[in-house]
């Protein structure tokens, strides 16, 4: 397969990009995937300054393919960790949360390619008019934080919204995916779970299995957790979440933020205080404040410590469909297979 707009664009070999999911894509998998030829992405939300600059060097102690980091838009030091990856070198700079124009511009100056992720077309058609470089596309089907419209509707909507280029996310798990993705012109397709599910992730064993035992119904999106649409797996606590009374809800959130607290170290005063602002404007319910502020641990407490009944287990609905842990070399080479292998099928029917 010939080079698409993403590939020229990020220096990367083949148009996939894995994304910046917390707690998962370290230096081990972001590595393992820049090896294999496509764009690996940190997540830095979940870290210092000082670990996101250890972790960046991790990287490129593992690779001299690029790869790029993830960051936080809205972080009281996005500018700190901006001047990080200007001064380390990393290639790209992906964004859950549109970055500011000053933001774009601080980057493209410096020759840092900026992709931010969004969920609507006006989303897209802002960040580009800001001067982002190209643009990933997440529909409903995607994991974690979500909307409502499927990528097939989203998709082709960016694409004929902006100039830039578009990456795909949402729904992709294979080679006939990229295929599609391509067809609707996008430049290449984005993938969290089916990289969360390889053999260079380091998210124990335990979970990967409870993702692998997952059904399509078993995906789920719940408004339980912190009061947004979120997409993950239905686990004992997303159910007794769901299930609970207010009341109910409120004194397992007590109980569940006592013990995040002490995993955390975070004071009774930080919580409440980081409540209060999560609650403002927002109409959350006192159970959803206290797990919102805690996020990063539920996260965590799945995901570096398996604890399943304690956390959230942030899924794609690719998760019913996927039911083996290749290494990222052998993930990203069968998906470049398949594409090459539907394409040149279509042609042939011409």
């Amino acid at each position: 397969m010939r080079g698409t707009a993403l590939t020229r664009l990020t220096g990367v070999r083949h148009p996939v990009v894995q994304t910046g999911m917390g707690w998962v894509a370290g230096p081990r998998l972001v590595s393992a995937t820049a090896n294999a030829g496509a764009l690996g992405i940190l997540a830095s939300a979940t870290m210092t300054p000082g670990r996101l600059r250890a972790a960046v060097r991790e990287v490129k102690s593992r690779t001299d393919a690029p790869f790029g980091v993830n960051l936080r838009a809205d972080a009281a030091d996005a500018g700190d960790r901006v001047r990080i990856l200007v001064e380390e070198g990393v290639r790209v700079a992906s964004f859950a949360l549109a970055p500011s124009r000053e933001l774009i511009g601080e980057l493209r100056e410096a020759g840092v390619v900026v992709m931010p992720t969004v969920g609507a077309r006006r989303h897209a058609e802002k960040v580009a008019a800001w001067g982002a470089d190209a643009v990933l596309v997440q529909g409903a089907e995607g994991g974690g934080h979500t909307g409502e419209v499927a990528t097939t509707v989203l998709l082709p909507q960016v694409v004929d919204a902006v100039p830039i280029p578009v990456v795909a996310a949402g729904g992709f798990f294979d080679g006939r995916g990229l295929a599609a993705a391509l067809a609707y012109g996008a430049a290449g397709v984005a993938m969290g779970t089916r990289f969360l599910l390889t053999s260079d992730s380091t998210v124990p064993d335990a979970v990967k299995a409870r993702y692998l035992a997952a059904t399509v119904r078993d995906v789920t999106v719940t408004r339980a957790v912190d009061g947004l649409p979120h997409r993950m797996l239905r686990t004992e606590l997303v159910a007794a979440l769901e299930d609970a009374g207010r009341a109910g809800a409120l004194a397992r959130a007590v109980r569940a933020t006592a013990g995040f607290r002490r995993l955390s170290g975070l004071t009774w005063r930080q919580l409440v205080r980081d409540g209060l602002s999560l609650k403002h404007g927002k109409g959350l319910t006192w159970s959803q404040v206290l797990l919102a502020a805690n996020t990063p641990m539920l996260l965590r407490s799945a995901m570096v410590d398996g604890r399943t009944d304690l956390g959230v287990m942030a899924s794609g609905q690719v998760a019913g469909v996927i039911d083996d842990l290749p290494s990222c070399a052998e993930l990203v080479e069968r998906i470049m297979g398949e594409a090459e292998e539907t394409l040149a099928r279509l042609t042939a029917v011409r």
